[in-house]
């Protein structure tokens, strides 16, 4: 009898490891303007202004910059249980994460899922104020709250399958008659909460967090070029034409990718259709058909596994030269450029 799948309510927490915590501070804090609710020598937690749960974001000091894990947030306390039952009866790794491992947070069950990400799922969180109106203390892009995680794996097709299994629904992929490129998916009523999109992994492509209004991501430009640190914008303003949202694409200190974004769209209606790209339409990189720097398309950064060692890269089969699908489309690239990534 199949185990049921535990009720996810949204993307809520993530977790990097970074290399240089001042450093980090000054770029997520000083600059894009992120609240940093608790922190010491070791570690940031950090939240954006619409925000009442302790945090979206932690920030912990390592020798190697990585991905810690990805988390969700499920319904009930039961769910969490649930989760766990789920994992292991596909034979896949779980730990138990006893309440205050992660400050701020309670019981939890950390899983490692088939393609080598490490994920977390957990119901309690502690809660604090809520700025939405708070213009006083915003600074920088101020940034909302965290909206969804872009991760790299090479097949697409089992990953959509699977947290298809797990209750995720799928709002826009990029396909042609023969498979699927690239798929959105989500679990809150909007475009996605995961995208997993084509490449050598497991790798994070991108954590996204929302803005209101579009001259908040304008602002983060401007912020980064007053102080000569326009190095950290890797891409855009744009508009994407899946998702249609308007982005911003940064690199933090340690080349953690991180997207700015508003004006996505609603998918709450039991009948929301999946919306099919061709992977041959060049508007969905991007809409006003801008070209897409190739770092975008060859960096991630790291996955961790639950004993905390990066995860061997698995890369998608290619020829001498290969018709190759990153981060949102086509593109050409060598087996040697690959091996790069």
């Amino acid at each position: 009898m199949p185990v049921p799948a535990p009720d996810v309510v949204r993307a809520a927490d993530a977790e990097l490891v970074v290399t240089d915590l001042a450093r980090s501070r000054w770029f997520w804090v000083d600059a894009l303007g992120f609240e940093a609710i608790e922190e010491d020598d070791e570690v940031i937690y950090l939240r954006g202004y619409e925000e009442f749960l302790h945090h979206s974001l932690v920030l912990r000091k390592g020798p190697e910059a990585g991905l810690r894990r990805l988390s969700y947030r499920v319904r009930t306390p039961e769910d969490v249980q649930r989760a766990k039952d789920f994992f292991a009866a596909k034979g896949l790794p779980t730990q138990d994460v006893p309440a205050g491992t992660t400050r701020g947070i309670g019981e939890a069950v950390r899983v490692e899922d088939p393609f080598g990400f490490p994920v977390e799922f957990f119901h309690h969180a502690e809660q604090g104020p809520r700025h939405v109106q708070r213009y006083d203390l915003r600074r920088g892009a101020e940034p909302s709250r965290i909206d969804h995680f872009n991760v790299l794996t090479p097949d697409v097709q089992a990953a959509h399958d699977f947290y298809a299994e797990l209750g995720f629904r799928t709002s826009e992929t990029i396909e042609d008659a023969d498979q699927i490129y690239a798929a959105w998916m989500f679990r809150k009523p909007t475009v996605h909460d995961i995208a997993f999109t084509g490449g050598a992994g497991p790798r994070l492509h991108h954590i996204a967090f929302f803005v209101p209004e579009s001259h908040q991501i304008l602002r983060a430009c401007d912020i980064l070029g007053s102080t000569a640190d326009h190095g950290h914008i890797e891409r855009g303003p744009g508009r994407h034409g899946v998702s249609n949202a308007f982005y911003l694409y940064l690199r933090d200190p340690d080349g953690h990718r991180l997207e700015l974004y508003t004006s996505d769209y609603y998918t709450g209606d039991p009948d929301h259709q999946t919306y099919r790209w061709d992977v041959q339409d060049p508007r969905r990189r991007d809409f006003w058909g801008h070209d897409v720097v190739p770092s975008w398309y060859r960096e991630g950064s790291t996955a961790l596994g639950l004993d905390g060692a990066p995860k061997a890269l698995v890369h998608p089969p290619v020829s001498e030269e290969t018709v190759h699908v990153g981060a949102d489309g086509l593109g050409v690239v060598t087996e040697a450029e690959l091996q790069r990534s």
